[in-house]
């Protein structure tokens, strides 16, 4: 047996789309199929109902799923402790986030905590959505942090943990000041006067939250550059190459300076919650602190 079934298994409890799961687990939709198939002959029973659409777990899958949630956590815990033994470190407290929130958030408000308690050890996985929430319910981080939006469906089951709401991070169009004061840029824009665009990719979060914000208004925005990095389209901003919407905190300095201006009104703008997610009885002491503390 593969523990990589077990993940697959979760994965699909989790969404009940083979072709979504396929794509977290960054697999063909074929070979993930194989993996369902392999786990389920390796059971003696079938657990998925394929006759429905979407596809739903059998009584047996419904029986397994916590199984299997259990395991793949208690797997990876054992193999983190005996890491941490073998090197004889203290415990690491363990971070899932997304890049910007682990640049222009969780940095500081860790330097702050560290100053206050210098025993503590912090090791921060920045990822992609996705890829920090199958952390979390794999129990491969203890705390996840991400964002929230109105418009955009959770991808993580959040019954199984807790969650601590923040602070509110809002996502605003600017540009350069001297490139949309020298070629007038401004949103909507006018007709047939392109404005150049600096896009998330649209599969990340942010891209979502973007697109939600537009919406079906029409701009004369003209997609010239696409990244899955705040930061990368930050750079880009600031050396006047268009307009991107970029997280407050990464551009409170620069807003301040002038050397970026927001475009548009405040409906161009989308606030999103930036919230922390564990499960408590994972925590140790020091976990429990921060915790309490965050």
């Amino acid at each position: 047996m593969d523990i990589n079934w077990l993940r697959d298994f979760v994965c699909l409890g989790r969404t009940l789309n083979f072709t979504r799961a396929a794509e977290e687990r960054n697999i063909t939709q074929s070979a993930f199929s194989r993996r369902i198939k392999s786990l389920e002959n390796w059971i003696g029973v079938p657990l998925i109902d394929r006759a429905t659409y979407p596809v739903r777990l059998s009584e047996a899958g419904q029986q397994f799923l916590p199984v299997a949630q259990a395991t793949v956590a208690e797997i990876t815990d054992a193999r983190q402790a005996i890491r941490e033994q073998a090197r004889g470190n203290a415990t690491f407290q363990r971070f899932a986030a997304l890049h910007a929130i682990s640049v222009n958030f969780l940095q500081p408000r860790m330097a702050a905590f560290e100053r206050q308690y210098p025993e503590v050890r912090t090791r921060v996985i920045s990822d992609s959505l996705t890829a920090c929430c199958q952390l979390l319910n794999e129990g491969g981080c203890e705390f996840l942090l991400y964002y929230r939006h109105q418009d955009v469906s959770p991808i993580l089951d959040e019954t199984r943990f807790v969650r601590k709401d923040i602070c509110e991070e809002r996502l605003i169009p600017v540009a350069q000041h001297a490139a949309a004061s020298r070629f007038g840029w401004a949103l909507p824009g006018t007709p047939g006067r392109a404005v150049p665009y600096l896009s998330y990719d649209p599969n990340t979060f942010l891209g979502t939250v973007v697109d939600q914000t537009i919406g079906s208004r029409k701009t004369a925005l003209d997609v010239r550059y696409m990244d899955a990095l705040a930061e990368a389209l930050k750079r880009r901003t600031l050396a006047g190459a268009g307009v991107a919407w970029l997280p407050e905190f990464s551009i409170r300095s620069e807003l301040d300076s002038g050397d970026l201006v927001r475009m548009g009104g405040r409906d161009w703008t989308a606030t999103m919650t930036i919230s922390l997610f564990c499960s408590p009885e994972r925590l140790d002491k020091m976990g429990q602190m921060i915790w309490d503390q965050f």
